[in-house]
C-alpha cells in the first residue's frame, strides 16, 4: 500500500487494500477532517496553535533533540484538536501527521479553485452588437463558484427596456441549444447565474424579449460573443 492509498482513504476513498490495522489511525484522521467545525474561518491565534502542534509532535517523535524556548509554551487553553486527536498513537504521529496535511492540502486546494477564491477559474467574454444593435457592446466575466458560474456583465449602447420588454442572456452549446442564465432592464453592472459551464455552452447571447408568457428566445439577438479562458 502507498501513501498515495492512504491519503485517499483520508479524503473519502474506499479502505482498498489498506492494512486493516492501520485503519484505526487513519479513522481518527478522517473523522477529524470531516468534521465541519475543522474548516471554520481561523480565529487570529491559528498561527501559535499550529506552532505549538507541530513541536510537540517533534518533541515526541525525536525526545532527545531541544526544541526553541519561544514555542514550547501554548497560550493559556491552547489544546489542538488535531495533537489530542492523535496523541493517543505517538509513535506514528509524524507519519500520519504528513499524511493529515497532504489530504487536508488536497481539499484546500479544491475549495480554493472553485469556490470564488482568488485562484478561481474564469472565462471572458466580448460581446458585440447585432444589425438590431450595431453600436452595442458588452464585456463578461464568468467566475466558478460553487453554487455555479457568477456572470457579470457590464454593456453599453444597448437602452433600457421596461413596460414588458426585458433583455434575457443565455448561453449556447455549438449544437445549439440555449440554457437561460437571467434578465435584467439595461446591461450595467448586472449579475447573472448559470448552471452549465462555459466550457460546453461558449457562446453568450442577449436577446430582446417580451413578457408574453413564452419562456423561449425570440432570436431577437442583439449581442453576441464567445468565452475564452481568463488570462
Amino acid at each position: 500500500m502507498s501513501d498515495d492509498d492512504r491519503i485517499d482513504y483520508l479524503a473519502g476513498g474506499p479502505a482498498g487494500a489498506l492494512d486493516p490495522a492501520e485503519l484505526a489511525d487513519l479513522d481518527d484522521l478522517r473523522a477529524l477532517l470531516a468534521d465541519p467545525s475543522a474548516w471554520a474561518d481561523p480565529g487570529p491565534e491559528l498561527e501559535d496553535h499550529v506552532t505549538a502542534a507541530v513541536v510537540r509532535a517533534a518533541a515526541s517523535a525525536a525526545p532527545g533533540r531541544s526544541v526553541p524556548a519561544r514555542v514550547t509554551q501554548p497560550r493559556r487553553g491552547d489544546r489542538p484538536r488535531i495533537a489530542t486527536a492523535l496523541g493517543s498513537r505517538r509513535p506514528r504521529i509524524a507519519w500520519l501527521a504528513g499524511l493529515a496535511a497532504a489530504a487536508a492540502a488536497a481539499v484546500i486546494a479544491v475549495v480554493v479553485t472553485v469556490g470564488g477564491g482568488s485562484n478561481a477559474t474564469q472565462f471572458q467574454a466580448a460581446l458585440s452588437g447585432t444589425p438590431l444593435a450595431p453600436g452595442a457592446s458588452a464585456q463578461v466575466t464568468l467566475t466558478q463558484t460553487q453554487g455555479g458560474w457568477r456572470i457579470t456583465l457590464q454593456g453599453h449602447g444597448l437602452p433600457r427596456l421596461d413596460n414588458g420588454y426585458y433583455y434575457e442572456a443565455w448561453l449556447k452549446n455549438p449544437a445549439g441549444i440555449l440554457v437561460p442564465i437571467g434578465t435584467f432592464n439595461q446591461p450595467t453592472n448586472v449579475t447573472l447565474w448559470a448552471g452549465v459551464p462555459p466550457t460546453q455552452y461558449p457562446t453568450v447571447t442577449i436577446t430582446r424579449q417580451r413578457a408574453d408568457g413564452n419562456p423561449a428566445s425570440s432570436g431577437q439577438r442583439v449581442l453576441v460573443g464567445v468565452a475564452h479562458p481568463a488570462h
